[in-house]
């Protein structure tokens, strides 16, 4: 085969445990979504998960954005009260909520009264401490929440009972969204051994919301992870942080990044499983398991993104290391002409090529979280990523369209294998074994119509 009609790149999917896309309510967990009166429409805007028994280890990442939402604030607080070690990045958690349809962002200390007036009521009625509540919200920036409404809410969910069953985890995925068309969730299951050796099956399984505002370091997105397994906060936060930043900080829809972005992974220990440990195998098998979770939802929100119709996975190969490969692979499906050139299906490599050129690495927090060592992560955060133009290859729905020059090809039937619910587009750099994916979507007249409207 000649240097011109390369053989197409290989898919490179990642090696990961297979996901249902389905909510599962681990053991340890009760769980409602009902409606508060937040939203105009009356849809459901409330959503509550409380721990059974004694709080449960929970590890979070929120957002970067410089003006984070109340209930990010509050949320960190809380999580450095029951945890200092932990910065606000880790610690326990005995109940939890969501309200959507309220950002409850940029509403200055009012705004933060009313999220701890809802941590008050939340605490009380779940019989935990005010310190063991978190909080997540969506919806419109600069508008106050109608508490008095919400605690209502809350006491009398809480007085009649959350549930224990998978359509009441169900019930939070539904609650969580605003301008998503379809929930999201996914579960995976593995075997860990009991204190004795014995096998226990547990779960991991999240519901998430988020299409709209949605870029790298943490995108715009609200998730709760919850699982059965039993290990401590700290062990928690070094398996999610590597996590997020091969998923979540790999998704873009819009280029804007959220007030509001959280992740919570809570673990009840319920399922009686041996304590997961640090760099054990269990934990190097859950932590899988938990990856495989967290990209099922993270390319279930790139596929609904706003006015979406085509779902965009960027695979990297040949990279230096894996964080030039991510790197790449983001500037790809953030390029809003790429994304305009998948919505037209039309196969116009050359923004590909551009996107890629233009690629700098994450910044130092989110390279931190990937497994970083802090003087790295510092040389290396938001630096160019090296290209040679001559080893650059570029294959579109498996079709090679450059390689170190432009390689013949039929536009017209390429074009309408792009016509498709996904498009895969695979870059090799030709200098390394780094390998990385992202997820996005096209850019479509739907989405400059539905945000030229949301808040009127």
């Amino acid at each position: 085969m000649s240097q011109h009609s390369p053989r197409p790149l290989e898919h490179l999917a990642p090696d990961l445990p297979p996901v249902e896309e389905v909510a599962h309510l681990p053991r340890g967990f009760r769980a409602a979504g009902t409606r508060a009166g937040i939203k105009s429409t009356g849809d459901a805007d409330l959503a509550l998960i409380v721990v059974e028994g004694a709080p449960a280890a929970v590890a979070a990442t929120f957002t970067t954005n410089r003006v984070p939402a109340a209930p990010v604030r509050l949320s960190q607080e809380h999580l450095e009260a029951s945890a200092p070690d932990g910065a606000g990045r880790y610690g326990y958690v005995g109940a939890m909520l969501s309200t959507s349809g309220c950002a409850n962002a940029a509403t200055g200390p009012d705004g933060l009264a009313d999220q701890r007036a809802l941590a008050e009521v939340l605490a009380q009625a779940a019989g935990t401490e005010v310190s063991h509540t978190l909080a997540m919200s969506t919806g419109l920036i600069g508008t106050r929440l109608p508490v008095e409404r919400i605690a209502a809410a809350i006491r009398a969910t809480l007085a009649d009972g959350l549930g224990q069953s998978d359509a009441d985890l169900a019930a939070v995925a539904e609650a969580l969204r605003t301008t998503d068309s379809r929930a999201k969730a996914a579960t995976a299951r593995l075997t860990l051994p009991d204190p004795t050796g014995a096998p226990v099956t547990v779960s991991v399984s999240g519901v998430a919301k988020g299409v709209g505002m949605i870029h790298p370091n943490m995108a715009t997105m609200l998730c709760f992870m919850l699982t059965d397994v039993a290990a401590a906060p700290g062990v928690l936060h070094r398996l999610l942080q590597p996590v997020v930043a091969r998923t979540w900080d790999q998704i873009s829809v819009d280029g804007d990044q959220s007030t509001n972005d959280t992740v919570l992974l809570a673990a009840s220990g319920a399922s009686g499983a041996a304590a997961l440990e640090t760099d054990s195998d269990d934990a190097r098998r859950f932590a899988r398991a938990l990856e495989a979770v967290a990209r099922s939802l993270a390319r279930q929100q790139a596929a609904d993104g706003e006015g979406a119709t085509t779902l965009i996975n960027c695979r990297v190969s040949g990279a230096p290391d894996d964080v030039d490969a991510r790197a790449v692979a983001r500037a790809v499906v953030a390029s809003s002409l790429v994304k305009a050139a998948v919505h037209g299906a039309d196969p116009n490599w050359g923004r590909m090529a551009a996107a890629a050129g233009n690629a700098v690495t994450a910044p130092y927090e989110v390279l931190r979280g990937a497994g970083l060592d802090e003087e790295a992560a510092r040389a290396r955060g938001g630096r160019a990523v090296p290209i040679t133009a001559e080893r650059l290859r570029i294959d579109i729905q498996g079709t090679p369209v450059f390689a170190g020059s432009p390689v013949p090809f039929e536009a017209a039937a390429l074009s309408e294998r792009m016509r498709a619910s996904e498009v895969l587009i695979r870059i090799d750099l030709g200098q390394g074994d780094g390998q990385g994916e992202a997820f996005g979507c096209d850019l479509t007249e739907a989405y400059v119509i539905e945000n030229s409207e949301y808040s009127t």
